[in-house]
């Protein structure tokens, strides 16, 4: 990802951590900028499989309010798909020990596109679920800003698509979303059941083989004074 690069300023020669890194959904990218990684993550399980994908990276177990790691250690501290479930002010004083002076921290996150009709009522779906599980859709990560030690944030946006099977890209997607997969298994079937319905009422979905889940990458970095 050229964002990656040109916000961040990832290449071989920058120290990197991916922080909540969960089962390495992420390293990818951040391998492809050729930039030496650490993955942090507090959850053993999601680690153990991270561990299994990518057995290179170095993983250690650790918080966002709790970096195992030396101050100044990293020119960039990224935050994929998770930084909603820590943004406290702590979280931050701790982000910003670890970054060098002028180091980025970057913040990112795939989110449906609702601008697409047929996307705004399967999100109204899975909405109906989330309770008070923390979310980027609700923007409430965005109170700790601004933060003093950080510069303000700047926003970028790019538009994607995931092609492939209906059940692939969206039943089990849907079904992946952390508070669904909390539930019964009952309750998962029901969900699945009206996803289901949605696509073989969708006249852009039914009977495909290959369907189009549109999404835009939100990404956001703020510089460590």
């Amino acid at each position: 990802m050229g964002w990656l690069r040109d916000a961040l300023g990832l290449d071989a020669h920058a120290d990197v951590v991916d922080l909540g890194a969960g089962t390495g959904k992420f390293l990818p990218s951040l391998r492809a900028t050729g930039a030496q990684i650490v993955a942090v993550e507090p959850v053993n399980a999601m680690l153990a499989k991270l561990m299994a994908a990518h057995a290179t990276v170095p993983a250690l177990v650790g918080s966002a309010e709790a970096i195992p790691l030396a101050d100044g250690s990293a020119e960039a501290v990224v935050c994929a798909t998770a930084f909603h479930w820590f943004a406290t002010a702590q979280a931050l004083r701790e982000i910003h020990r670890v970054l060098r002076p002028g180091g980025r921290l970057g913040l990112v996150w795939n989110v449906r596109d609702e601008r697409v009709a047929w996307v705004a009522r399967l999100t109204a779906l899975v909405n109906r679920y989330e309770d008070d599980t923390p979310r980027q859709a609700t923007g409430a990560w965005r109170r700790v800003f601004p933060f003093d030690g950080f510069g303000p944030l700047h926003a970028s946006e790019f538009a994607y698509e995931h092609r492939g099977p209906a059940q692939d890209v969206i039943v089990n997607r849907v079904l992946s979303t952390s508070f669904i997969a909390a539930l019964p298994a009952a309750d998962r079937d029901a969900i699945a059941a009206q996803v289901r319905q949605l696509i073989d009422d969708e006249p852009e979905l039914a009977g495909r083989e290959i369907v189009a889940m549109p999404y835009r990458t939100m990404a956001y970095v703020a510089i460590r004074s």
